[in-house]
């Protein structure tokens, strides 16, 4: 008769330990596929741009889900092709010219273009590096990644070097702020983007290993790789 109470936190316990590993499973695939889920339907919109008589659900009768996907790859790589040759580029050109003549419009596309070149080139650092600044105060550190290293007339007027990054807000990365603050604030970080990234989402819960002396030992030998013959 007195195993029952004794038994009874045992039981609790361990439906809580159940209750906590069913979470921590079910939430990140619940995560997963809502943001899937998003991205499909937001991508499946792009086929009501086309015409009423050639949409697929008009002409199947019924939606195939995800086929704005295979739409949206589609269109970038004609366009592609299209832009990769000489009769594309007069096109572009003569777009660009149209659109350098819309005050508003012009400063939408040409800004989008810059980013997207920016983005895409490969030749640009930004968001390669995790750093830590003082935001929003300097008792206070914030996860940021440099977005700019060469701020023309902002490094003038200031007098100082400066350095752009953002600050992305948690658990949502892809709004934030854009800071531009002095280099000697900024400590760089080992970590990787992605690292970042997942500490940012997770509200900080998700931390990356990282081993003191592991990095110590990295660094000694890369130092050590720098001095061999043939290294800059």
């Amino acid at each position: 008769m007195t195993s029952g109470p004794d038994n009874q936190p045992g039981l609790i316990t361990r439906l809580r330990r159940y209750f906590v590993a069913g979470i921590l499973v079910l939430v990140p695939v619940g995560v997963t596929i809502f943001a899937l889920r998003f991205l499909v339907n937001l991508l499946d919109r792009s086929l009501t741009l086309l015409p009423e008589a050639i949409q697929p659900e008009q002409l199947l009768g019924f939606a195939i889900p995800g086929l704005g996907i295979v739409l949206s790859l589609v269109v970038l790589i004609l366009t592609g092709m299209l832009a990769a040759n000489f009769f594309g580029r007069k096109l572009v050109e003569i777009g660009e010219r149209i659109l350098d003549r819309i005050p508003v419009v012009r400063s939408i596309y040409y800004g989008s273009k810059q980013i997207a070149e920016t983005m895409f080139s490969g030749q640009s650092d930004a968001f390669r590096k995790p750093v830590l600044i003082p935001y929003p105060h300097e008792r206070s550190w914030a996860l940021a990644f440099v977005t700019n290293n060469d701020l023309g007339e902002i490094q003038y007027r200031t007098g100082i070097d400066v350095v752009g990054v953002y600050v992305p807000t948690t658990p949502n990365p892809t709004s934030g702020f854009n800071l531009m603050i002095p280099r000697e604030d900024v400590i760089e970080l080992d970590m990787t983007v992605d690292e970042a990234l997942r500490m940012i989402i997770s509200l900080g819960v998700v931390v990356p290993v990282w081993d003191p002396n592991g990095h110590t030992v990295a660094k000694a030998v890369e130092a050590e790789a720098k001095k061999l013959p043939g290294k800059d």
